[in-house]
C-alpha cells in the first residue's frame, strides 16, 4: 500500500515553502513520525515527519523546490500486515530512544544517520552534549577530506602546465587561489531582507538615545539571583527588567504601542513584546504574548524556551506571529552603539548594548558606574519626538529606580 507525504496546511501569511533538506532516500526504511523532509518558509523551517512506518518509494520534490499546502512530496510504501513486515530501523532511532538526548542532539544524530551508543559523551553522568556529536562528525569528515586533499594534489601534479621561464613573467598568474561559492540566499534571510528595506522605505525613521546607570539593577540581581534560580528553575537576566521597564512606559505613551495600517492609527490595548534572537539562520523576533501579565520569572521563562525551540529549528507561526514592540540586545555581542531598525508595523523597537564601566558625576563627586547606551528607533509619522524621548527617560528612572517596577509607581 501506498501512503502519500503531503505539504502541511500554511499559514494565511505564508504562501509557499521551499524544500531544504530529504533526510532519508529512495529504497530506505522510515519509522512513524521520523523527520523526513525540512521545508523553509519565510519564518521558520518546518519538519514533515513520516505518516507510517515503511520504505521511502519516491520523492516528487528535490530540494530547491517550490511547494505550497497541499502539495504531494513523496510516497512511502506500507505492508498491509505490518506484524509481517521486515522493516530494517535505523540504529539511530533504537539508540535515540533508549538515550536520553536533548532535542538539538536529537536532531544532529537524525539528520546525520549516526548512532549515539558509538560516541563518547562529555556531560553530566556521561550525557551526549551537541559539542560531542560535532566532534565525532568532524572526526568522520577528517579522512575523506584528506582523502580529496590527496586526490587533488595528484591531479595538479598531472596537470600541472610547466613553469614559464624568465622571459614570461608577465603571465596572468591564475586565480585559483581565490575561490568564489555562489549560493541561494535562504527564504528567512530574503524575508529579512524585504522587511528592512519595507521599514526604511515605508517608515519616516528616527532614532533617540540615552544612557542607563545599571548598578542598581546589577545590586538587586546579584543580591537575589540564587534565591529566584532556586525557586523558578531560571536565571534572572536583565532581559526581564528591559520587559517590565518597556511596558510601562508603553503605559504611559500608547502610541509607541500603536501601528499604521494605510491611513489609520490601531492602538493595540495588550502588551506583545518581541524578543529578537540571533541563530544561525538569521534574526528572528519571537512573541511573549500579554507580556504586562507575566512576572519576572514568567518573562524569563519565556525567553529560555524561546532560545531553546529556536536552536532546535521548532518555532512555530504563532511564535512569531504578531507584537506590538520589540527589544533587540546587540550588546551581547559586544555592540557599544548601534541604530535598530523598525519591525514592521510596529511603529518603535528599543536597542540595549554593552555595559561597560564609565566615570559619571554624582552629587558632585566624578565616581564609576557600569552604564549601558539604549537607542530607541521609531516612527515618526506616529511618534513625536517629544514622545520618543520621554519614552526613552521613562525606561531609564523605572530602571535605575527598580523600585518602580516592583511596587508598581
Amino acid at each position: 500500500m501506498s501512503i502519500e507525504v503531503i505539504t502541511p496546511n500554511l499559514p494565511e501569511s505564508v504562501s509557499d515553502a521551499t524544500v531544504v533538506t530529504w533526510h532519508k532516500r529512495p529504497s530506505e526504511s522510515v519509522q512513524k513520525n521520523e523527520n523526513l523532509v525540512d521545508l523553509e518558509t519565510d519564518k521558520v523551517v518546518l519538519e514533515i515527519p513520516a505518516p507510517e512506518s515503511g520504505v521511502l518509494s519516491t520523492i516528487l520534490k528535490d530540494n530547491g523546490s517550490i511547494v505550497t499546502s497541499g502539495e504531494l512530496l513523496a510516497t512511502i510504501t506500507v505492508q498491509m500486515q505490518q506484524e509481517s513486515t521486515q522493516i530494517d530501523k535505523p540504529v539511530t532511532n533504537v539508540n535515540s530512544e533508549t538515550i536520553p538526548l536533548s532535542p538539538s542532539v536529537r536532531r544532529l544524530v537524525h539528520e546525520n544517520s549516526l548512532d549515539p551508543a558509538l560516541i563518547p559523551g562529555s556531560g553530566k553522568d556521561g550525557r551526549l552534549t551537541k559539542s560531542d556529536v560535532l566532534t565525532h562528525l568532524s572526526a568522520q569528515q577528517e579522512i575523506p577530506r584528506k582523502e580529496k586533499e590527496l586526490e587533488i594534489a595528484t591531479k595538479t601534479d598531472i596537470e600541472q602546465p610547466a613553469k614559464p621561464d624568465k622571459a614570461n613573467t608577465d603571465l596572468p598568474i591564475s586565480s585559483s587561489h581565490r575561490p568564489e561559492q555562489r549560493v541561494p540566499m535562504t527564504r528567512l534571510r530574503a524575508k529579512i531582507a524585504e522587511r528592512l528595506l519595507q521599514a526604511q522605505q515605508n517608515a519616516a525613521m528616527l532614532t533617540t538615545f540615552n544612557e542607563v546607570n545599571m548598578q542598581n539593577i546589577i545590586e538587586l540581581r546579584n543580591q537575589y539571583k540564587g534565591r529566584f534560580e532556586q525557586k523558578h528553575n531560571t536565571k534572572l537576566g536583565f532581559m526581564s527588567f528591559f520587559v517590565k521597564a518597556s511596558i510601562e512606559a508603553l503605559k504611559r505613551f500608547p502610541a509607541i504601542n500603536a501601528s499604521i495600517d494605510n491611513t489609520d492609527i490601531i492602538y493595540h490595548g495588550y502588551y506583545d513584546i518581541g524578543i529578537a534572537i540571533s541563530t544561525p539562520r538569521g534574526l528572528i523576533v519571537p512573541v511573549l504574548r500579554d507580556a504586562d501579565q507575566l512576572d519576572f520569572a514568567g518573562i524569563e521563562l519565556g525567553i529560555v524556551n524561546f532560545g531553546e525551540k529556536a536552536r532546535s529549528g521548532i518555532l512555530s507561526f504563532d511564535d512569531l506571529k504578531g507584537g506590538t514592540f520589540t527589544i533587540t540586545n546587540g550588546g551581547i555581542f559586544g555592540s557599544m552603539l548601534s541604530t535598530p531598525i523598525l519591525n514592521p508595523p510596529q511603529c518603535a523597537i528599543l536597542g540595549m548594548h554593552a555595559i561597560k564601566e564609565r566615570p559619571v558625576v554624582e552629587n558632585g563627586q566624578i565616581v564609576i558606574r557600569p552604564i549601558m547606551y539604549l537607542a530607541l528607533s521609531y516612527d515618526h509619522r506616529l511618534v513625536d519626538g517629544r514622545e520618543a524621548v520621554q519614552f526613552l527617560v521613562t525606561i531609564k528612572e523605572c530602571l535605575e529606580a527598580p523600585a518602580h517596577l516592583l511596587l508598581n509607581i
